[in-house]
Parts: structure tokens; C-alpha cells; sequence
């Protein structure tokens, strides 16, 4: 494990953990999946996009102390997506800085049986006992019905219709749970 990444979380049926350079060609081809890319990017991924996102991630542990992980199937070993914490200082209104922002993604065959919500589910939970923050946030396309609904699962709730990068983007907001 490398020091400040990921801690290793697990759920009946996924670990979650640090992002490895090993992951580099399961990560492409799960960004190539259409799927996968088409609410986000609207593009596949490159093996140089895949890359940077491996040290974006290992270094937002590093740099400010959350992340994201990959979400590794217990009975096969397989990355099936990924999922955790950003601080991306995007250029949007309202601004999310200073707000950790969390998002996910799985491979199109894991869509549909909960996994996402799984993952996401021990994410929120360590982010309430581990995050300095009160609020989180998420952002989504609004034709991305399937992470809406996981969304307000979490107890995510809509606050504004927006824009991010020219394309119609809907905001979210999650206050910490108390435990």
C-alpha cells in the first residue's frame, strides 16, 4: 500500500482499495465502455486520460486527505468500477470548492445490481466519521436516471439546475449523516 492511500474498505461483496499502476487496462477498458463514458466525458478514454486519473487519485489522498477507490469484485478479482471523493475545483455555479465532491462509476455489466449503491453506501459512511466537511456534493446529467436514483439512495438531494462545461448538469448536496 502507498503511504497516505486509500484505506482498504469492504462490503459483502466488494473491497475497495487504493488505485495500483496494474489497474492502468482495466480502467481503459472500462472508459471504453459507452455506458460508462457516455454521461461523463461523452468520450472513450485514452491510456494517457486512464493514467492520470490513477495519480489524480492516489494523489488527492496525499494532497487533501480523501479520494477515490477501485471497486474490486470479492469472487473474481475483477475492477468493476470506480468510486469515492473528488476535489476537482470545477468551474461551476453554484461552486462546489471546498466541498468534496463524490462519483462513481461501473463497468456496464455491474449495472443495475446494486454494487454501485453497495460501494457507495460504505463511502458515505467513512466520509461521515473521516471528512472535515458537513456537506458533500454530486453532479449528473439529467438523463443519467440510474445515478439520480442511487444518488437520492444516499440521501442526496437536487439544488440546482446548472451547467457544467456547456452541457446541461443537475447539483446535488448530502449533509454528513450524524453517527
Amino acid at each position: 500500500m502507498l503511504p497516505n492511500a486509500a484505506p482498504t474498505l469492504e462490503t459483502d461483496r466488494l473491497i475497495l482499495r487504493e488505485f495500483r499502476s496494474s489497474d492502468l487496462e482495466a480502467l481503459v477498458k472500462l472508459w471504453c465502455e459507452p455506458k460508462v463514458y457516455q454521461f461523463i466525458s461523452g468520450k472513450p478514454a485514452t491510456i494517457e486520460d486512464r493514467w492520470r486519473s490513477i495519480l489524480r487519485a492516489n494523489g488527492q489522498w496525499l494532497m487533501v486527505g480523501f479520494g477515490a477507490w477501485i471497486l474490486e469484485e470479492k469472487s473474481t478479482g475483477l475492477l468493476i468500477g470506480e468510486a469515492g471523493f473528488l476535489d476537482c475545483k470545477r468551474d461551476i455555479t453554484p461552486s462546489m470548492n471546498e466541498t468534496p465532491e463524490m462519483g462513481w462509476v461501473l463497468s456496464t455489466a455491474y449495472h443495475g445490481k446494486g454494487f454501485a449503491t453497495e460501494a457507495l453506501q460504505k463511502i458515505t459512511t467513512w466520509g461521515d466519521r473521516n471528512l472535515t466537511q458537513d456537506l458533500t456534493a454530486c453532479i449528473t446529467a439529467p438523463e443519467n436516471a440510474a445515478s439520480i436514483r442511487v444518488a437520492q439512495k444516499l440521501g442526496f438531494k437536487e439544488v440546482a439546475q446548472t451547467t457544467y462545461q456547456g452541457e446541461p448538469t443537475l447539483l446535488f448536496h448530502r449533509l454528513r449523516a450524524s453517527l
